[in-house]
């Protein structure tokens, strides 16, 4: 699976490495092993809601999902949920953004498997992880494909109480 990944240089700005993950979804084998893989970690969890991020972490999450027999809910971007949301604002490495989720997503108490591509500072994961808790929902874990190690997000979302878990780590980006 890690042939799959691909690096594009200055992506989106100078000094970035950006890891794609496009081929990996592309290959029929490639996508069915890294759901296999991700599943298998998750297998003893048990989980109400996959909660993942727009864009590629929805369509890990919601495979996800449906694999572990849970719910699946997205994080948006504003203004592309239709009903009453709430929102949390965040930094990343190149810049800052905002989050949202319905306000009737999760329920109190709801365990919850936040996922998503790649972990790099953290900030987007937190604010996920924000949002869920601001609604009553137990998260304590998330999955990741790819850990960007040297940019501490994995880090961050244990000091906040949440394990990481992710199937590569790429060092020095």
């Amino acid at each position: 699976m890690l042939s799959l990944i691909r690096t594009i240089p200055d992506y989106p700005k100078p000094g970035i490495q950006f890891r794609d993950i496009t081929p990996l979804l592309q290959d029929k084998q490639g996508f069915a092993a890294m759901l296999d893989a991700l599943a298998a970690h998750c297998s003893l969890m048990q989980v109400d809601k996959v909660v993942a991020v727009e864009a590629r972490g929805f369509i890990i999450g919601a495979a996800l999902a449906a694999r572990l027999g849970a719910g699946f809910v997205p994080v948006r971007k504003p203004g592309k949920l239709p009903a009453q949301t709430i929102k949390q604002s965040y930094s990343l490495e190149y810049g800052t953004d905002t989050l949202e989720l319905h306000a009737d997503a999760i329920q109190a108490n709801e365990r919850i498997l936040l996922v998503d591509d790649l972990i790099a500072t953290g900030g987007t994961a937190l604010a996920a992880v924000a949002l869920i808790r601001q609604l009553g929902g137990l998260v304590t874990q998330a999955a990741f494909i790819i850990d960007l190690p040297d940019l501490g997000g994995m880090q961050h979302l244990a000091n906040a109480g949440v394990q990481g878990f992710a199937l590569y780590q790429f060092e020095g980006d």
